[in-house]
């Protein structure tokens, strides 16, 4: 029994550092991703008020796990508010100090 957890766990650990989300990875939280959040439902923006309080976390910050939790977070959260689709996001995001990227919900 412990062999096979052990298994299960190391297999786990492969698995996440060939996937971007790395939610059982060994070490989650080797990335510094810092973003920022701009949400329109609709032709109306949010606020950062209400994107904080939409998403449960800041508009703009810095978080130290991969930026594939966020997008995770905002594609459930938006699935489950918006089922209508009126919803439109751009995360401009940079890992690690990098380059700055863009995401956007829905995909093209």
């Amino acid at each position: 029994m412990g062999c096979a957890l052990l298994a299960a766990q190391c297999g786990a650990i492969v698995y996440a550092r060939f996937t971007p989300l790395r939610y059982f990875c060994w070490a989650p939280f080797d990335q510094q991703t810092k973003y920022l959040i701009e949400v329109y439902i609709g032709d109306e923006g949010l606020t950062e008020f209400q994107i904080q309080q939409r998403y449960r976390r800041p508009a703009a910050g810095v978080d130290n796990r991969s930026a594939h939790h966020l997008f995770d977070l905002i594609e459930r959260t938006e699935n489950k508010l918006e089922p209508a689709g009126r919803s439109r996001i751009t995360v401009l995001y940079s890992i690690n100090g990098g380059r700055q990227l863009t995401w956007h919900y829905p995909n093209p």
